[in-house]
């Protein structure tokens, strides 16, 4: 029988692709370059599953997710919450004196930002950690590091230089969330359950008040609330909300109702079972 496949952006060692193996070892992981070509082979059915990050603990959202979740018709199946441990890696043999400028990816380097400032070394933006890890290991420099997984430096053939670089080292947590082209049944009465969704409130004074107000009059907890702006629309704001429930339990159901009526669209991204950890 042929492996389901679950895709991943980045490259083998990419935090992605650990979080793949380690929720999902019975699938097959596949990588690709980007977050669009991600969510173009769900969308395709050329994959079945895609796990993207979401949000990290000390970093905040990745960006171009939300974009991505409002443009493609994909449902958000699962969450998965996983502890980040970034590593300062160089070649065999180099010390952290040697290091004068080290590469990662974005949110690798904003979650370790404030140790890499106590390096004094000067930072470059990568496609990705793991990526950044063959930079450095085909320079055979010892004056560049990489910010990545240990497994991603096992690859390489590059060695530990500094264990635990992000500076939240206890609870740095990165939420990931499988899409696929088809949404899965929950029940709420088995697991507690997440309704994620986006929308646009409608141009009226206090409209985003009087869309939320349907939460709190039926006491359905708000897990996230996030306004961000849409790639090339610069003057209309667009909203992530994640909340405890599913739409077929009445206060719930009631609580959407209010939203809808005051929001111009309402876009449901998917529900699924929450991670036990969001509770911890």
């Amino acid at each position: 029988m042929t492996a389901q496949i679950i895709a991943y952006q980045g490259c083998e060692g990419a935090n992605s692709n650990l979080a793949c193996l380690k929720f999902y070892p019975q699938f097959q992981a596949k990588a690709y370059d980007t977050f669009y070509e991600v969510f173009e082979a769900v969308d395709r059915s050329e994959v079945e599953f895609a796990m993207i990050p979401l949000e990290n603990s000390y970093a905040g959202r990745v960006s171009e997710i939300h974009d991505l979740l409002q443009k493609y018709d994909v449902s958000i199946i699962a969450e998965h919450f996983f502890p980040i441990n970034h590593n300062l890696v160089g070649i065999k043999g180099a010390k952290i004196e040697d290091i004068s400028e080290i590469y990662s990816h974005p949110q690798a380097l904003a979650q370790c930002q404030n140790n890499l400032r106590s390096l004094g070394v000067k930072v470059h933006e990568f496609s990705n950690t793991a990526k950044s890890a063959q930079f450095v290991a085909k320079s055979n420099d010892k004056s560049k590091g990489a910010i990545c997984s240990r497994y991603a430096s096992d690859l390489n053939n590059l060695e530990v230089i500094k264990e635990n670089m992000q500076d939240s080292s206890n609870d740095n947590i990165t939420i990931f969330i499988v899409i696929s082209k088809l949404s899965h049944e929950t029940d709420p009465k088995i697991a507690p359950t997440i309704t994620a969704l986006l929308f646009t409130i409608r141009n009226i004074p206090g409209s985003l008040y009087k869309a939320l107000g349907g939460f709190a009059t039926n006491s359905v907890s708000i897990v996230k609330l996030e306004s961000y702006i849409p790639g090339g629309v610069s003057n209309q704001a667009k909203f992530f909300i994640s909340i405890e429930g599913h739409p077929t339990q009445k206060k719930v159901g009631l609580a959407l109702e209010e939203l809808g009526f005051f929001s111009k669209n309402v876009k449901l991204l998917g529900v699924y079972y929450a991670d036990p950890a969001r509770f911890l």
